[in-house]
């Protein structure tokens, strides 16, 4: 497996690289980011680190056109402790972020983590969901609604596979980062609001009808089902 190092530290860079090699993992490095959107272009990748802060283009920016593409693990580094931050990392489609100064032990931890998640949903038979007229493609992610794709991102479309398998439950913005996040997320849960946001702003640009994410005031939300 091809881990990816995006940082242009490069103390940070030289111990992440020994300890995953010696772990067992081939490693390949970029310093800033046109080297590494570059390299991704041309070369194939199992799992990325991508620090937030680079010369030239920053990683929010990487991340951001990695998933125009690719669903390829990422897990962000920063030094930066703001929640806005952290929550921006997720909301353009990092699976991890991790602060600095870290441990190449725990950035080991977390990579497992992800990539165990990502071996169970691939090891689950073949399966459709459906929400009234949405048809969700778990195996490939996807969506439709009358045969028309509604295009999601990766959380995006895990938040309306869960509520497609418990409609009309309520799910608070804790149980959605815990379930949909899948680790302890100790950051502002406003996250989850932004996903919602533009989950319901997809669901009524496709003219989806008879159903609908309503806030259940002080608890959470839910998929409300009607005829």
């Amino acid at each position: 497996m091809k881990v990816l190092i995006v940082e242009d530290n490069r103390q940070i860079v030289d111990v992440l690289t020994r300890y995953l090699q010696e772990a067992g993992y081939e490693t390949a490095v970029c310093y800033d980011g046109e080297a590494a959107l570059t390299y991704f272009e041309g070369e194939p990748v199992d799992f990325i680190l991508l620090d937030i802060m680079l010369p030239g283009v920053d990683g929010f920016t990487i991340c951001r056109k990695i998933r125009e593409t690719s669903t390829v693990p990422i897990i962000m580094i920063t030094a930066k402790t703001e929640d806005a931050d952290r929550i921006l990392g997720l909301e353009v489609g990092a699976d991890d972020y991790i602060l600095k100064p870290f441990s190449p032990k725990e950035v080991l931890s977390r990579m497992k983590a992800i990539l165990r998640r990502i071996h169970f949903e691939q090891d689950r038979p073949s399966a459709k969901l459906f929400l009234n007229e949405i048809e969700l493609q778990l195996e490939n992610r996807k969506a439709f609604y009358r045969g028309q794709e509604i295009r999601l991102t990766k959380k995006e479309f895990e938040i309306l596979a869960l509520f497609a398998q418990y409609p009309n439950k309520v799910f608070s913005r804790d149980n959605l980062l815990d379930t949909v996040w899948g680790y302890d997320y100790y950051g502002d849960s406003r996250t989850v609001d932004s996903h919602i946001k533009r989950l319901r702003a997809k669901l009524t640009a496709a003219h989806v009808a008879n159903c609908s994410i309503e806030t259940v005031w002080g608890e959470g939300y839910r998929f409300g089902l009607s005829l």
